[in-house]
């Protein structure tokens, strides 16, 4: 069926969003991905530990603490 109104854009789903784009500028979007479907999984993010580990590692090699001024806690 037709648009109703054929002048009307939708948004293109493949497009990456503005989350999408910094997620990516990190270098770590692989394991960001690996410990949110770890999480959606599992509902608790105790039983994420290894995925956490991952993006963690991640980070630090990509050295995103000096890029965003971000330290460890």
């Amino acid at each position: 069926m037709p648009d109703a109104n054929p002048n009307v854009s939708h948004p293109v789903e493949d497009e990456p969003d503005d989350w999408d784009k910094r997620i990516y500028s990190t270098g770590c979007a692989i394991e960001n991905t690996k410990l949110n479907d770890c999480f959606f999984e599992k509902k608790d993010w105790r039983l994420c530990k290894k995925e956490m580990e991952g993006f963690k590692s991640c980070w630090k090699k990509q050295k995103n603490d000096e890029r965003t001024d971000t330290k460890d806690a």
